[in-house]
């Protein structure tokens, strides 16, 4: 769901009218940007470019993969939501108290057993986002029926050797930068989630080379777009390019 990061960006572009946006995604984020992006040109308005790393573009597909052992995933799984449990449960009073907007008809005895993703989404979140099934949930609230729609500079990343996102997710990223002349798919062989570590195994340097990606692309895209003409600069509308030509 994208409303808050929604409600988020609206206040930015508010407070500081003159500034362009870039938006950086890891994980969960990158389907979240991506979607946002996706869902109303409106929201590209003032976007320099996009940045999405290690997501996985459709947890519908994803699902079908998280709960077998290969890399561990079953693990990693287990262990995302041992710790969205805490989360959730840490502040339940707040989500689903009585001063909640939101009132949903939750199994907290099912929260409390849960040892999947799938398990708490379908128990909890499906049904605070509104969704009456756990399919009807993630198959609107991925990304990979919104991002064709992204029209902005966008850079994907993903890592081959990622626990979380099997190899056969990313048939969609890599099908979309063939098509769309705006979109870089960059597919490193090691990575892991959100890693991306460089140095010594046990001392890797505190900056990791997807930091160093991400600047590198932020900046270059800043220096591209320092480089256009005014009239066809990203905040320059259709109809003043045309006063100024004529």
């Amino acid at each position: 769901c994208t409303w808050e990061f929604a409600a988020m960006v609206g206040y930015i572009k508010r407070a500081y009218p003159q500034t362009q946006l870039i938006v950086v995604g890891f994980s969960l984020g990158g389907n979240i940007v991506c979607k946002f992006l996706g869902e109303n040109s409106v929201n590209q308005e003032r976007v320099l470019c996009c940045v999405s790393v290690c997501q996985g573009y459709s947890a519908l597909r994803a699902q079908e993969t998280f709960l077998q052992w290969d890399q561990f995933r079953r693990f990693y799984n287990f262990l995302m939501a041992d710790n969205m449990k805490k989360i959730i449960l840490s502040h339940r009073h707040s989500l689903f108290g009585g001063s909640s907007v939101k009132t949903i008809d939750a199994d907290y005895s099912r929260l409390y057993t849960a040892t999947s993703l799938m398990q708490i989404d379908d128990n909890i979140m499906r049904k605070f986002h509104g969704h009456s099934s756990l399919k009807e949930y993630y198959e609107k609230e991925s990304c990979v029926h919104y991002i064709h729609n992204v029209n902005v500079p966008l850079l994907l990343v993903n890592s081959a050797d990622d626990p979380l996102v099997h190899d056969s997710l990313l048939a969609i990223p890599r099908t979309l930068a063939a098509k769309k002349s705006n979109v870089i798919f960059a597919l490193t062989l090691h990575g892991g989630h959100l890693g991306f570590f460089e140095g010594e195994v046990l001392f890797p340097q505190p900056l990791t080379w997807m930091d160093k990606v991400i600047v590198g692309y932020a900046n270059a895209m800043c220096q591209w777009e320092k480089q256009k003409p005014p009239c066809q600069s990203s905040h320059f509308s259709e109809g003043a390019c045309q006063e100024e030509e004529s």
